[in-house]
């Protein structure tokens, strides 16, 4: 999901003029709390290990799919079946499953409207539907089938099983034949919006889908209010879409039969594309609408498609796409291709007509530097929504240019790598992936075209007035329950700079690089935890970093270091220099000072974090020989300090003790 990284550093911008109110020269600093021996120190188990691996016995549940629907453009409406395959993988039997029923959000009375503000907001509805119109659900276990009893409270559905689904593998078949309209804004996730060519439908949370059953809680059976976004399990999914037809259709995964939905031009071009790094038109801008983009007949057409392993699957159709396309060099050989539809306001330049190049160089460049996309196509469609993920398929805003463009697509598409292939629960740790994905933008950014896009939001100033605002929240806080103004920071940007400084002042780039990936290939397609991985990144880059992750994620600590004073060895500057710097404030880091004599010698010292561990004040020798003019602690203004005036100590303030 898209939070704007311009609104955001305006934002920002204007906190900066902002008096920070947490500057203090009396210590609030207590060791043993930051350094508690007993944080994340819980043993492990068979399910999950305490160095944050899977344990030996590890297991996820699979939900596969086969799903069949028409949209009716007339009634804005979706119908067909949703036939699911369950597979209980769990030890546990299971007398009861749950499903997400995500359209009921939209329902006059849903908890999510009722919760969201009078006069709207982002993820909040003004214009309801019935929500999901459930006509029948039946079951088909140990062979026999039945009608299923259910309950439904409000997002989510019950089912009682007629016997339980036994561990370890038994499966289940349920079957929904339901529908829905289609809303017109769904919680900027989904929704139509009406062009000058058409209407272009994003179409997302359009089929009921498993909740997850895990070895942490059990069922996840948390409300779809808005802000939340999904947990779910992977599965294989076959769907069948049927449209009017002048539509095209573009979903997650391969279409299966080109042959019947497209021309033999379009399938010539497709073919031209996946050989060609520069995007090449399947429609172009003078082909729109016209009856040369379509087979013969007048009749609907179904288009189907595939997607293995997945969380999820979503698609889109118009009357009004244009539609590029170009190959993406994953560097194995395998064949990817990626894809922009867009209508025709926004082919402009440096608009959308490099939203395939975006599409391209972000995946390269996460493939190169993570972990390879894993999937055939990557599809980026041009609508209402500002900007949402799904598994291979991203909808990003019609109007958005530029480097508004690169930030949303880049984005997006670094869900790829959180939550869709590491498939943490979004609807109560928002930071797992949107957290993660916007540390991993800013090296998209950085390689991208010579770093064209790079903007703020790699030091720690540019931070810190945010650390000192008047309604703090934590991290760790469930995104339902963060205010909105708060949610940028908590989800998105201070846990990305926490990232950031861990892997470039804390750790080192090989150390953090190689943990990172760790935690990426040990938890693909599966469902880490929070502990999973701080203890992840704790054992494979050799470092308790428990401290860290208490402060920065838990807590809602500041840092303040200080220097407090310089006295020489026998009063004698060429004997050397005695400094001692302070932690005034709950937060630690390690610390670099930067040391200038009078004689024009410059020197830094590194001193490591456990300088901490015992108190809040540290004196060193430094070998000067002459007089010492300045110390600065943090010469290169990283670190998010609260009270940058007391960093620095000069020779003329007239506390030089000789």
């Amino acid at each position: 999901m898209k939070y704007s990284v311009s609104l955001f550093f305006t934002l920002l911008f204007i906190s900066a003029f902002i008096k920070i109110s947490y500057a203090q020269d009396t210590s609030n600093y207590n060791p043993g709390e930051t350094f508690d021996p007993g944080f994340l120190n819980s043993p492990g188990s068979i399910y999950r290990s305490g160095n944050g691996a899977p344990g030996a016995n590890y297991w996820t549940n699979k939900a596969d799919y086969i799903i069949k629907v028409s949209l009716d453009t007339a009634k804005e409406e979706i119908a067909g079946v949703d036939n699911i395959i369950y597979t209980n993988n769990s030890p546990d039997e299971l007398d009861y499953l749950w499903l997400q029923l995500d359209q009921n959000i939209y329902k006059e009375d849903s908890r999510g409207s009722l919760a969201s503000p009078f006069n709207g907001y982002r993820f909040g509805e003004q214009n309801f539907t019935q929500g999901y119109n459930i006509k029948s659900v039946k079951l088909v276990q140990n062979g026999n089938s039945s009608i299923a009893k259910y309950l439904i409270t409000d997002t989510r559905m019950q089912i009682i099983l007629p016997h339980s689904l036994k561990s370890n593998g038994d499966k289940i078949e349920i079957d929904i034949e339901y529908s829905f309209t289609v809303p017109e804004r769904g919680t900027d996730r989904m929704g139509y919006l009406k062009t000058a060519g058409g209407i272009i439908y994003e179409l997302a949370q359009w089929y009921p889908r498993m909740e997850v059953y895990d070895d942490i809680i059990g069922w996840n059976t948390l409300p779809y209010l808005g802000m939340g976004e999904f947990y779910l399990d992977y599965g294989n999914f076959d769907y069948y879409i049927t449209v009017p037809h002048n539509q095209i259709v573009v979903g997650s995964g391969v279409l299966q039969n080109p042959q019947e939905v497209l021309t033999e031009t379009e399938i010539k071009r497709l073919d031209e594309a996946s050989k060609s790094d520069k995007r090449i038109f399947i429609i172009d801008s003078n082909e729109v609408q016209s009856t040369k983009v379509r087979p013969a007949g007048n009749d609907n057409l179904t288009w189907h498609f595939k997607m293995e392993n997945s969380r999820d699957v979503s698609w889109a159709c118009s009357n009004s796409f244009i539609w590029d396309a170009a190959k993406i060099n994953l560097g194995n050989g395998e064949p990817c291709l990626a894809m922009s539809v867009y209508p025709a306001e926004c082919y402009t330049d440096s608009t959308w007509e490099r939203s395939t190049e975006y599409v391209k160089a972000t995946l390269e460049i996460n493939s190169k530097l993570w972990y390879q996309y894993p999937y055939p196509v990557a599809v980026n469609v041009a609508g209402l929504v500002g900007g949402m993920e799904y598994p291979g398929i991203i909808f990003c805003e019609w109007k958005a240019k530029k480097n508004e463009l690169w930030e949303v697509v880049t984005h997006e598409f670094g869900h790829t790598w959180f939550p869709m292939i590491v498939g943490s629960n979004e609807r109560e740790y928002a930071w797992m992936d949107e957290g993660l994905n916007t540390f991993i933008n800013i090296y998209s950014t950085l390689n991208f075209n010579n770093g064209e896009f790079k903007t703020h939001g790699t030091k720690g100033p540019e931070i810190t007035p945010f650390m000192s605002k008047k309604d703090p929240q934590l991290i760790m806080t469930y995104p339902d329950n963060l205010i909105m103004r708060n949610l940028g920071y908590d989800a998105y940007y201070k846990p990305s700079f926490g990232l950031y400084m861990l892997r470039n002042y804390i750790l080192d780039s090989a150390r953090f690089d190689y943990a990172f990936r760790k935690y990426i290939n040990r938890w693909a397609y599966k469902h880490p935890a929070p502990a999973d991985f701080f203890r992840t990144m704790n054992d494979a880059a050799g470092e308790n970093l428990n401290w860290f992750w208490k402060e920065w994620f838990y807590k809602d600590w500041r840092l303040d270091q200080a220097v407090k004073e310089v006295k020489y060895v026998d009063n004698d500057s060429s004997k050397g220099a005695l400094i001692t710097i302070e932690n005034l404030n709950k937060m630690v880091m390690p610390v670099t000072v930067e040391i200038k004599e009078k004689n024009g010698h410059t020197g830094r010292v590194n001193l490591p974090v456990e300088i901490w561990e015992r108190s809040g004040e540290w004196t060193f020798k430094y070998n000067s020989t002459s007089g010492v003019d300045s110390v600065v602690i943090d010469p290169d203004k990283f670190l998010p300090d609260v009270n940058p005036d007391n960093n620095i100590w000069t020779s003329a303030q007239g506390n030089e003790k000789k």
